[in-house]
């Protein structure tokens, strides 16, 4: 059975539900506004809530645009650069297990946001967590009983990198690490963080790509999905 179609400049996997969880993403970078819409309508035509990443503001304007006069809802984040059309006929089911995304900075933010869409895609329930870094050790403290329940955390965190390990030593779930390129010379484009990042002594700490808010929220999509958790109970 061939499962994919064939847009010419893209080889759309409509397979990929069946095999793996949830449907292709759309990596918005390098592809046209016409080559977007066109994909997005294919999976409009599917009833598939469609997503996609890394979506400037002039392509957000226009999909917006677009859809706004063909009548579709659709969600986009400016700050996450991810667009979403929802289905026309969305399926009614609860949200399948808890993630909390938890970001060290306001600084963070585009890629904690981008987590933090993907995570919500997935069909999870999503707390969400802004700057509650190191530097100030207390409002973790007062925000750790909104997350102990969580089936997964992203933990997205730039300069030095240390928010993920001081999560993980309080939590009896995995944390999905995600350092950012925030920070001054010495971060080197986020390296220091990615390496401090690896380098944890928090057993239930593993890592993701520098910036790489997508991935980190897609896995603990399929982290929650897959353990069905919704407690401690």
């Amino acid at each position: 059975m061939r499962e994919f179609l064939d847009l010419d400049e893209v080889q759309l996997d409509i397979g990929r539900q069946d095999r793996c969880g949830f449907p292709e993403v759309i990596y918005g970078e390098g592809k046209t506004t016409e080559t977007l819409v066109k994909t997005f309508h294919v999976f409009a035509e599917k009833n598939v809530d469609a997503f996609a990443t890394r979506i400037d503001a002039d392509k957000g304007e226009f999909l917006q645009q677009h859809f706004t006069a063909q009548g579709f809802a659709f969600r986009y984040n400016p700050v996450a650069r991810t667009f979403r059309l929802f289905p026309a006929k969305p399926a009614v089911s609860k949200p399948h297990g808890k993630i909390a995304v938890v970001s060290a900075g306001t600084s963070d933010a585009p890629v904690a946001e981008e987590a933090w869409e993907t995570a919500l895609w997935t069909g999870a329930e999503v707390v969400f967590l802004q700057d509650i870094g190191v530097a100030g050790p207390h409002r973790f403290q007062a925000k750790l009983p909104l997350i102990q329940d969580a089936a997964v955390i992203v933990v997205v965190a730039g300069m030095e990198g240390a928010l993920p390990s001081v999560v993980g030593g309080h939590v009896a779930c995995p944390v999905i690490a995600v350092p950012t390129s925030v920070g001054y010379g010495a971060n080197f484009g986020g390296l220091s963080a990615l390496l401090c990042m690896l380098n944890s002594c928090a057993s239930n700490v593993t890592v993701v790509n520098i910036d790489a808010g997508f991935k980190a929220g897609y896995v603990a999509g399929l982290i929650a999905k897959r353990m069905g958790y919704t407690g401690n109970g």
